[in-house]
């Protein structure tokens, strides 16, 4: 088996989908966890890129769906976390009005964030070593802080957290470890890129959602492509079993072999 087999088998993506059908079959995964979990519905945090309006539109089918048979309402809980202000926080809102969620609210991150990078520098002087904290450091207590504000929300309203992680970005290791990919359930996981954009256009996602470049909103400027130097082009083909570019390919592989301490549980002895 070669590694491009073996990482397709271990992330589990198919090589083309029916979207009708993988909504169907990801809306009945959310809506069974939490009957089983016993919780009152579902949170998820919309940052106005395509992965987390997907998330978010599987989410409101999911509670809507489960209040109409029981009888008790279900809450999906879309959270807004910019730090300071975010230029394109309108895309947010428009995802939440888009699939009509009644449950929205905004968790500015700036100063608790600007807090925690402030203590850190303090912790590296008094070590001797004082200097500023890098950017990806920076960028890294954002995705951590977002995750903290998202569990408290939570476990005061008996939701379930929903992450937007997805094989594109698991072959790259594109997630914090227990950091923004801690979370209770995962409904787009064995999706590649391309896979998410095909549930995107039948859920009915916002164009400017769609046409958006995708980032995780850690600095300015900052793109998922442009900083690992690999197209989602490339990245889904790959994950559909597809011949791409040597040098790609290559990227690509060394990408997922360096990162595969952030697939693995927590190890323990």
């Amino acid at each position: 088996m070669s590694l491009q087999q073996e990482i397709i088998k271990n992330l589990g993506v198919k090589p083309e989908i029916d979207p009708d059908t993988e909504i169907r079959k990801r809306v009945d995964f959310l809506k069974e966890y939490v009957k089983k979990s016993g919780t009152t519905g579902l949170l998820i945090a919309i940052s106005g890129g395509i992965d987390s309006a997907v998330a978010t539109g599987l989410c409101k089918r999911a509670t809507d769906e489960l209040s109409a048979e029981t009888g008790k309402e279900y809450m999906t809980l879309g959270v807004f976390q910019p730090y300071a202000e975010q230029s394109d926080i309108a895309d947010s809102y428009a995802v939440a009005e888009a699939f009509q969620l009644k449950y929205k609210v905004e968790t500015n991150i700036a100063e608790a964030v600007d807090e925690i990078a402030l203590e850190v520098e303090h912790g590296l002087k008094k070590l001797g070593m004082p200097r500023h904290l890098s950017r990806g450091g920076k960028g890294n207590i954002k995705a951590r802080t977002r995750m903290v504000t998202q569990y408290a929300l939570a476990f005061d309203l008996n939701l379930l957290v929903v992450g937007t992680d997805h094989a594109s970005e698991a072959i790259t290791g594109f997630f914090t470890k227990w950091g923004d990919g801690a979370v209770d359930i995962t409904p787009l996981s064995t999706l590649n890129k391309r896979q998410v954009r095909q549930l995107a256009s039948h859920l009915g996602v916002p164009q400017s959602v769609l046409d958006k470049a995708p980032t995780a909103g850690l600095w300015d400027g900052q793109t998922d492509e442009g900083e690992l130097g690999i197209t989602y082009g490339d990245n889904s083909d790959y994950l559909e079993g597809k011949e791409i570019s040597v040098e790609a390919r290559e990227k690509l592989e060394k990408q997922y072999l360096k990162t595969e301490h952030k697939r693995s549980p927590i190890p323990g002895i």
